[in-house]
């Protein structure tokens, strides 16, 4: 099964949460923050504009990207959690 967003959305591959803080205290699984930041495994073809032309989305394939701690939506795709959410709900990009 594949999926393919529609319009502007987006889907992400969220990255892991951290297990270990920077002093090296582990922790347990209630108590990790949920991950903000994923990478971009699909997007639509763009949000379409009033005047019939469509804007390309400004992130592709592959892509780190930050989000809203409550933005999207988590879908299940193969076992693996990811999230769809709209273009305009990503905060920024991760360049390296």
């Amino acid at each position: 099964m594949s999926v393919k967003p529609l319009e502007d959305r987006v889907l992400i591959k969220p990255l892991e949460a951290e297990t270990k803080t920077a002093s090296g205290i582990f922790l347990p699984e209630n108590a990790k923050e949920k991950p903000m930041q994923g990478k971009v495994v699909a997007t639509g073809p763009g949000k379409l504009l009033d005047n019939g032309e469509r804007v390309k989305p400004s992130v592709k394939k592959g892509d780190t990207v930050v989000f809203g701690k409550y933005a999207g939506t988590e879908v299940e795709i193969k076992g693996t959690s990811h999230m769809i959410m709209r273009e305009s709900e990503l905060l920024g990009l991760i360049e390296k």
